[in-house]
């Protein structure tokens, strides 16, 4: 049995801090009361801090899958057509989750390295003369990749085409880590959770709305039960629930939203970067190659890294939790040709110092060639930034 703490480095779920661990054994309130009233309000105007929204957000017991989901039912209804921005492996599942809605899919594939390109989202709005497609649906950080879309670009061109499709975002991953913008980039529905930047266990999902997405569910989209924004909106303007809610897990939210803005959220969005840039240094210095070619792209939430041709990149993450440190596998296309480093939510300077010590160790261990001393790279990253 190891010692001291395990490193769990993967992009999510990710470290979940001692006053957050605090905050959910607290013990369980009545959910009709006062007291909870007061909770579900908290973490709604802290979602709305975070999201940068003035509009209505509908909080779910659920994983982000389950967010995807109250998207695209609200919205959609069986036999529309959406287009897809297809560049990893969580965008390809989000696209199979609609098409198992009955909607109809037109994907942008990518080649798994980069982000959407805008160019391609207003040339394919552009050919849609009958306006049969409803919705773009975009994956803000792929984090089979570690690529970050540029979202308000890709509004730009759907208002570019002249074209009157939802813009729908996938923030899961990215919210709390890097800057987003609900309203200012004119997103209809954000979906994300609460594993990765929000620094809680999964077990929350949540999607915000723009009135034109709330005036399309009132009018369509498709039958919905759990899921149904309109319920949730209502009970949500008191701080209630339709539905019981996960009291403890809304506990441990307020409290991370509390540290995150004690920190601040452009210092939480620097720190981010700094560290991503770090462990960059490092990957450049074993000589690796990043999975990410679109350097303007490169994710501040995890770096996904490939090994050589002829090696298993499984084999790095087997070493790496002999030594009590869990990677990201790669998934889909990068299977066993990368694994993941998430360097996200409550982390710091010598967590990560340990982080890449432990890799270049592990890539020893498991026989990678790499030029040793990726981990002096990432000091002098840290000392001069």
């Amino acid at each position: 049995m190891s010692s001291g703490w395990h490193f769990l480095q993967i992009p999510g779920p990710s470290n979940v801090p001692e006053r957050v661990r605090r905050a959910i054994s607290e013990p369980v309130i009545d959910h009709r009361g006062e007291e909870f009233a007061q909770l579900g309000r908290d973490v709604i105007a802290g979602l709305k801090r975070v999201l940068k929204t003035d509009h209505t957000i509908a909080l779910y017991p659920a994983s982000g899958t389950g967010g995807w989901e109250a998207a695209l039912a609200n919205t959609l209804a069986p036999g529309d057509s959406v287009l897809l921005c297809e560049n990893g492996y969580f965008a390809t599942l989000w696209g199979d989750l609609a098409e198992r809605h009955r909607l109809k899919v037109k994907r942008i594939a990518g080649d798994w390295r980069s982000a959407p390109d805008p160019e391609q989202v207003q040339a394919a709005l552009a050919k849609d003369t009958s306006r049969l497609l409803k919705a773009v649906l975009v994956t803000h950080n792929e984090t089979s990749t570690g690529a970050l879309a540029d979202v308000k670009s890709i509004r730009e061109a759907i208002d570019d085409a002249h074209h009157s499709a939802l813009l729908l975002v996938d923030a899961i991953s990215s919210l709390g880590s890097t800057e987003y913008e609900h309203d200012g980039w004119g997103v209809d529905v954000t979906i994300s959770a609460s594993q990765k930047g929000l620094m809680l266990p999964p077990g929350l999902a949540f999607t915000a709305m723009s009135p034109r997405a709330i005036d399309t569910s009132t009018n369509g989209g498709s039958p919905r039960s759990y899921w149904d924004w309109a319920p949730m909106i209502a009970a949500n303007e008191t701080g209630s629930f339709p539905y019981t809610p996960a009291t403890n897990l809304l506990y441990g939210l307020r409290e991370a939203l509390r540290m995150l803005d004690e920190e601040g959220l452009e210092h939480v969005f620097s720190r981010h970067r700094r560290h991503a840039a770090a462990t960059l240094s490092a990957v450049e210095h074993w000589q690796l190659e990043v999975a990410c070619t679109d350097v303007s792209a490169r994710s501040p939430v995890l770096t996904g890294v490939l090994v050589p041709p002829g090696h298993d990149a499984n084999d790095v993450r087997r070493a790496a939790l002999d030594l009590n440190m869990s990677l990201g596998a790669g998934l889909g296309q990068l299977a066993g040709k990368a694994f993941r480093v998430g360097h996200l939510g409550y982390f710091n300077d010598l967590m990560l110092l340990g982080v890449v010590s432990g890799i270049e160790l592990a890539l020893s261990r498991s026989g990678v060639p790499h030029n040793p001393g990726g981990a002096d790279a990432a000091l002098r990253h840290l000392e001069s930034h």
